[in-house]
């Protein structure tokens, strides 16, 4: 028998405790409990212990939100540029390129819920932090004139930090103009519906973010100009825990309903009938 018997630990000095697979286990922002990744995706990515929304891919926001099979993109093919040569810029475009498949942080298409009919966009913060370049808001913009066009409703899901600094007014210029793209809405009796994800700040939350007919929110999550943080600092008086948060905004009227990743399909699926036939289905 080896040196210290039965009871004697394994030495370790050969680094194989080091060998546990990544991604098996995923620490939650919200509570800090430990969740294995396999219970964490079949809830959703929501905590099962806390109710924390975890960000959501463009990928796994299509397979929870739209019929299976029915997203056809649109303007695929419209991809960032480095108009400044930013230091860099084009570096990191390259790599989120790469990492998230997507030719810009905002992705745009044709869908239906339920079978009815939409234009979607979807921002994915994993792509630059889902910030706001030319692009992005081209791509929004593009979009809502579909919607216009074939006399759909638009939904945008909405994720960002705000504008993209290393497009400078390039950038600025976007929170202009996707607000035009949706007084294009107004105007053409078009239904705008706009879902706030974590986070939705800066200036994606102060131009088309906050300009939905029905602005829907998850959860817990940030939306606002400017954090809990820069808050206090800025006021000088000690704001709510909530500050800045889907019920915070909830509670001053900016946000229509906060609704719970589980039943954000089924939601948009009744606004959608309701829109379209003038009916909506009590329960």
């Amino acid at each position: 028998m080896a040196r210290g018997g039965w009871f004697s630990r394994p030495s370790r000095s050969d680094g194989s405790h080091m060998n546990m697979p990544e991604g098996l286990w995923t620490k939650c922002p919200g509570c800090s409990e430990i969740t294995f990744a396999r219970d964490l995706e079949r809830n959703l990515n929501v905590c099962p212990k806390c109710g924390y929304h975890h960000r959501l891919s463009l990928s796994a926001r299509l397979a929870l939100t739209v019929d299976e099979g029915s997203f056809e993109e649109i303007d695929s093919g419209v991809a960032s540029q480095d108009p400044l040569s930013f230091p860099d810029y084009s570096t990191k475009l390259k790599r989120d390129m790469a990492k998230t498949s997507m030719n810009d942080g905002v992705t745009t298409g044709r869908a239906t819920i339920e079978g009815l009919p939409l234009i979607l966009g979807v921002a994915d913060f994993g792509f630059m932090g889902g910030s706001m370049g030319s692009v992005a808001g081209e791509k929004v913009v593009r979009a809502m004139e579909t919607g216009v066009k074939e006399n759909k409703p638009v939904v945008l899901f909405t994720a960002s930090g705000g504008a993209r600094m290393q497009e400078g007014l390039f950038s600025l210029m976007q929170m202009a103009k996707t607000s035009a793209g949706a007084s294009k809405l107004d105007r053409a009796g078009v239904p705008y519906v706009v879902v706030l994800t974590h986070p939705t700040t800066a200036g994606v939350y102060a131009s088309y973010a906050s300009l939905g007919d029905i602005i829907l929110a998850e959860p817990g999550a940030t939306v606002g100009f400017a954090g809990l943080r820069v808050g206090n600092q800025n006021m000088g008086v000690k704001l709510p825990d909530d500050f800045q948060t889907s019920e915070f905004q909830f509670r001053c009227g900016m946000v229509d309903l906060v609704v719970a990743r589980k039943e954000m399909r089924a939601t948009l699926a009744r606004l959608l009938a309701f829109f379209g036939e003038g009916t909506v289905d009590a329960q």
